[in-house]
């Protein structure tokens, strides 16, 4: 059985519910199959305790894998698929109202970390009905690229990031969860041709 590992993010600004984890909650109720063990937790937006709970999930339960979902504050309709995560530029104070230290997330990290998983093969091979998916090679240098940067370094490329929009009447829990099983299982589909 194969541990995979999602998270969401909690509430941040204005947004009380984050649309991240209502999706990864509802993506833990339908399930990958009987294959996966899915694993879902919730991370503050705060660089710190973000960074800790990832490398805590790396060291203490080594997943096949990990899916870290964020809001896009910016997006009304769309799913982005995040390749890659960067190191530096974190000038913005999380909700507690750091940046780290240097403005980076490793001291001693390459500028870029790719994940292991090709987005673009990925966004070609699927569609959710009613909403459009599009590929991003820049997570937005917050706590989300911060997230996935730091479980790429730990994970070896192994973790993936998905931004999700705000929750509206068209785009409900349901509706992202369900589009998250579908682009996951894309995925893990992806991950099984890669070690054959």
């Amino acid at each position: 059985n194969h541990l995979s590992f999602f998270s969401g993010f909690g509430p941040f600004r204005q947004y009380v519910v984050n649309s991240s984890w209502e999706a990864v909650k509802e993506l833990s109720k339908r399930g990958l199959g009987e294959n996966i063990d899915l694993r879902i937790m919730q991370l503050p937006v705060v660089y710190q305790k973000a960074k800790e709970r990832v490398c805590k999930i790396w060291t203490t339960l080594q997943p096949l894998f990990t899916v870290h979902v964020g809001l896009a504050s910016s997006s009304t309709a769309l799913i982005i698929l995040e390749q890659c995560g960067k190191n530096k530029g974190y000038q913005e104070r999380d909700a507690c109202g750091f940046h780290p230290e240097g403005a980076c997330c490793m001291l001693d990290g390459p500028e870029k970390i790719e994940s292991t998983i090709n987005m673009k093969t990925l966004w070609k091979n699927i569609s959710v009905e009613g909403i459009d998916i599009i590929l991003s090679r820049d997570a937005g240098r917050y706590i989300c690229d911060y997230t996935y940067y730091t479980s790429l370094y730990y994970g070896n490329g192994r973790a993936a990031f998905i931004h999700v929009p705000p929750l509206s009447e068209s785009v409900t829990a349901e509706f992202l969860g369900k589009a998250l099983q579908t682009i996951i299982l894309a995925m893990l589909e992806q991950c099984g041709e890669q070690r054959e």
